[in-house]
This record gives C-alpha cells, structure tokens and sequence, in this order.
C-alpha cells in the first residue's frame, strides 16, 4: 500500500476490474479495494455490470483494511443517500406481520367455517 487507509474514510477511485463478487477500485497507482457485491448499492444486486463499468469514478468509503494480507474493504452504498433505503425500512415497519393478517381476517373466514361446522354437525345427527 502506498500510503496508510483509514476505516471510515470517504475516497475516489476507478474501477478497475469486475468479478460475479465484487469490483475492484483503484485508490492510487500501488493499491486497490475490493467493494463486495453486497456493497455495491441498497437491494438486491444480481450483476454487478449493470451498476458499474471498467474505467468508472466512483465515490467508496473504507470498511475494513488487512495491512497483513494487503487488503482493503470499501462500500459505495454506504454513501449513497439513505432515502431510499430509509423509505424501504419504513414501509416494511409499516406492513403488518402474516399473523396480525391473519387475525384480523379470522373472524371472516375460520369463524364462518366453525359455525358451518355446528350446522353440520346438528344436520348429520352427531352431537
């Protein structure tokens, strides 16, 4: 590494390869990153190709670095605006659990059925 990275530190670089887990960035001309798939933006990321090309700029900031092993570990998402992902947190908040649907519809359809059930059971004889 040219120079010493610091967790947390916001930089550009260039991408400079793509690979099925992650795209390398270039920070200076002796060291490069890695931002992992995962990194890359908010959601679900199924080609890294369709967010980034070869010979990009890209904003990344540092998440991890192994001086030991010469890595370093950097994530756009982590700078892209929250807003969406925020949005997305709080709709999900919004949505009610499977089971408070199906409480709230309980009395629509297994209260039917356990009257029906009465109805037939008094029709069939059976008591």
């Amino acid at each position: 590494m040219a120079r010493k990275y610091e967790v947390g530190e916001e930089l550009s670089g260039k991408v400079t390869g793509i690979q099925p887990y992650g795209a390398f960035v270039a920070l200076d001309e002796d060291t490069q990153g890695l931002v992992h798939i995962s990194e890359i933006t908010y959601g679900f990321v199924r080609d890294i190709n369709d967010y980034l090309a070869i010979g990009q700029e890209v904003n990344v900031k540092v998440l991890e670095v192994d001086e030991e092993a010469g890595k370093i570990s950097l994530s756009i998402r982590a700078l892209q605006e929250t807003t969406d992902a925020a949005k997305k947190n709080k709709t999900a908040k919004n949505r009610k659990s499977l089971q408070d649907r199906v409480k709230e519809h309980d009395a629509d359809g297994f209260n039917s059925l356990k009257d029906k059930l009465k109805d037939w059971i008094e029709r069939s004889g059976y008591q």
